[in-house]
C-alpha cells in the first residue's frame, strides 16, 4: 500500500553520533515538538553516522536515548525510514523498537494529494563509478550477514576505517580537483530523469548530497521538480554554519523549515 497523508515532515542526513550531542538533542527536540504537528515523518537515510548492527544499539546509552525519542513519537505519528549509505544495516530489531516502517529506495508516496518519489539519493550519484560498485557489494545480503557475525569491536573498527578513508579521499580530491569532486558527489540529470520516468512521477525528494534547494529540471524531454534535504550539524560552528532543516508538505504546499533556532 502506498503511504498517503495530508501532512508530513521529511528529514535526512542527521548523522547522529555521540560526538555531536547538540545535533542529537535537536533531533530529540524535533521528535517532541515539530514532528507532532503532522501525520507522518519520513527519515530518508543516514539518521546515524554509521551502524554496525542492531545488537550494538542495545549496549549504547546514546542509541537507547534516540530509540526512546523515536518510539515516543511513533505513539502519535507514523514514522517511515529509508536506508542511507551509512546506516543501511539498520535491521528489524531497531525498526521494531522504534516502531518505524522501512520503505524501499526509491518509494512512491502521496502527500497532501500529490505524488512524490522518495530516495536517500546515493543511487542517483552515478558519476561516481567507484562508489556505485562499492554500494552494489555492501548491499548484498550474504556479505551483510557475514559482517554482522563478526565480533562487535571488529565491526566498529572496520566502520571507522571506512569513514576515515572516505573522508581523506574526498578532502584530497576536493583540494586538487574541486569541480570533478563536486560532480561525483552530486546526482546526475540522467539518473534523476531515468528514475522519475520509470515511476511516472515528476516530483522527487532526496538527501545524501547535503545541497538543500529546490530544482526545476529536464533531460531528454523528461521534466521534474527535485527537493534536496539538508544534513544536520549544530556541533561544529568553527568549520560549518549550523544547519538543520526539514521539508514540510501539507495543504499549504512544500516548504523548508529552519530548525537551527528551533
Amino acid at each position: 500500500m502506498i503511504p498517503s497523508y495530508a501532512s508530513a515532515l521529511l528529514i535526512s542526513d542527521i548523522h547522529l553520533t555521540p560526538s555531536m550531542p547538540i545535533t542529537a538533542q535537536r533531533l530529540i527536540d524535533f521528535c517532541e515538538k515539530e514532528a507532532r504537528s503532522v501525520e507522518a515523518v519520513f527519515i530518508l537515510g543516514d539518521l546515524f553516522e554509521y551502524w554496525v548492527g542492531d545488537d550494538a544499539s542495545l549496549r549504547s546509552p546514546f542509541h537507547l536515548e534516540i530509540k526512546n525519542a523515536l518510539a515516543n513519537l511513533a505513539l502519535s505519528v507514523k514514522i517511515y525510514y529509508l536506508h542511507g549509505n551509512r546506516d543501511f544495516l539498520i535491521g528489524p530489531d531497531f525498526l521494531k523498537k522504534t516502531s518505524m516502517t522501512l520503505l524501499p529506495d526509491p518509494s512512491k508516496v502521496v502527500l497532501a494529494g500529490s505524488e512524490y518519489l522518495l530516495s536517500h539519493g546515493d543511487i542517483l550519484c552515478t558519476a561516481d563509478n567507484a562508489y556505485q560498485l562499492f554500494r552494489k557489494w555492501v548491499r548484498k545480503p550474504w556479505l551483510q550477514q557475514l559482517f554482522l557475525k563478526m565480533p562487535l569491536n571488529w565491526r566498529r573498527t572496520i566502520a571507522q576505517q571506512l569513514r576515515s578513508n572516505s573522508t581523506a579521499q574526498y578532502q584530497r580530491a576536493a583540494r586538487y580537483a574541486p569541480e570533478s569532486t563536486q560532480m561525483k558527489v552530486d546526482v546526475t540529470l540522467h539518473a534523476c530523469a531515468s528514475l522519475v520516468d520509470q515511476f511516472k512521477i515528476d516530483q522527487l525528494i532526496h538527501g545524501h548530497t547535503h545541497l538543500p534547494t529546490r530544482h526545476h529540471e529536464n533531460f531528454n524531454q523528461v521534466e521534474w521538480q527535485r527537493w534536496v534535504l539538508s544534513d544536520w550539524d549544530l556541533d561544529h560552528p568553527e568549520s560549518v554554519l549550523p544547519k538543520a532543516s526539514a521539508l514540510r508538505i501539507d495543504a499549504n504546499g512544500v516548504r523548508y523549515l529552519d530548525l537551527v533556532k528551533g
